[in-house]
């Protein structure tokens, strides 16, 4: 019912917007009309447009009237569903006070720790959502909130080792000495800033679909979804949900799950894919995160890629159109004892391939203990 409202107030819009353009008979009648004025009044200065309709002035004025209507309507829904999805993250945030400031994280699961780093436009709650996806039952998810993104505040130093210091004291203020590490997209770049920094507290890295690091870069161009794109979306509730409504497929597109890779894949795929788009409200809740996602590939931060000694898990798909295969074959490479599970085709969210991933990260992790 709510989209053949939007439908309907759209197709008067695109109605309204036609009645601009005057037909070419009325646009006839007109010159004619403005010819015999012309030829009965001596000396008088010939006007074309003198009698031509009036009606763009009025049609102009009933689309901005729509549009405002339709702008309302669009913010009066999607105010709905932002409150309902903060309700949900309420009852499912914590919040740390660590030495390194304020974290928020939510927990789920019983066993071995994992501190899962959700990617960009993310929090805590897509990280939950990719523990499922990737690890699964029988460990202990610490899902945090990275730097501006929901409850975790952006502070003045937001780099990816100020991050990773930052989940250091997380760990501390949860009494874990050493805690698996999964670190999806963006949150690839942190998580090996965290490896680096404190060796003694990973026991393993885990790193799917890693993005950019200095001296990696990934200009627009190449990416599926641009900066700017990502700041249009991020900056309004509305906008976001307006397409997640009228345009969903597209969004799901922009995140690399493009219709030949959703077409094969299990149901339970798809419904997570729907839950990955859904999360990202509250959009505006997240913007600041969004704005310092370029840390990770800031000319003057630091990856000492030889100082980490835990054992590492990389998985990537090579037709991942947001973030280059080559990133997760390099560091592959770099990362003493790393090893590479080439996803042939999946896209960046390795659809059709989850529950074989999950199960190589459980036997990945099935010979490494940390503290519970």
């Amino acid at each position: 019912m709510m989209l053949k409202v939007l439908g309907l107030i759209l197709a008067a819009i695109v109605v309204a917007a036609v009645a601009l353009l005057p037909g070419r008979a009325a646009a006839r009648r007109a010159d004619d009309a403005a010819r015999r004025t012309s030829a009965s009044t001596e000396g008088a200065t010939t006007d074309r447009r003198r009698g031509r309709p009036r009606r763009p002035a009025a049609a102009l004025g009933v689309v901005v009237a729509l549009g405002l209507v339709l702008w309302a309507v669009l913010t009066g829904l999607a105010g709905r569903d932002v409150r309902a999805r903060l309700d949900v993250i309420d009852a499912q945030r914590q919040f740390g006070d660590t030495g390194a400031g304020l974290v928020e994280y939510a927990v789920a699961g019983d066993g071995p720790p994992i501190l899962v780093i959700h990617g960009a436009g993310g929090g805590f709650d897509q990280g939950l959502i990719f523990a499922e996806a990737f690890v699964g039952d029988g460990y202990r998810w610490i899902a945090p909130s990275r730097f501006g993104y929901l409850g975790s505040p952006l502070p003045e130093d937001a780099s990816t080792s100020a991050q990773a210091d930052a989940f250091a004291a997380l760990a501390d203020h949860l009494g874990h000495d050493r805690v698996h590490v999964l670190g999806v997209s963006g949150g690839a770049p942190p998580a090996l800033q965290l490896a680096a920094r404190h060796p003694e507290r990973v026991g393993s890295l885990m790193l799917i679909s890693p993005a950019p690091f200095t001296p990696h870069g990934a200009p627009d161009g190449a990416r599926s979804i641009p900066s700017w794109l990502y700041e249009a979306l991020f900056g309004s509730d509305t906008v976001y949900w307006g397409l997640s409504k009228l345009a969903p497929g597209r969004l799901r597109e922009a995140f690399d799950a493009r219709p030949d890779l959703l077409a094969d894949v299990p149901e339970e795929e798809r419904r997570r894919v729907d839950r990955i788009v859904a999360s990202f409200l509250p959009a505006s809740h997240r913007v600041d995160g969004i704005r310092n996602e370029g840390a990770a590939i800031a000319p003057d931060a630091s990856y000492p890629l030889q100082n980490i000694t835990a054992p590492t898990l990389i998985v990537h798909a090579r037709d991942d159109r947001i973030n280059p295969f080559a990133i997760g074959d390099d560091l592959s490479r770099k990362i003493a004892k790393a090893e590479i599970l080439e996803i042939p085709r999946g896209g960046h969210l390795l659809l059709g391939h989850h529950a074989d991933i999950r199960s190589h990260v459980r036997a990945f992790l099935g010979g490494i203990s940390v503290s519970e």
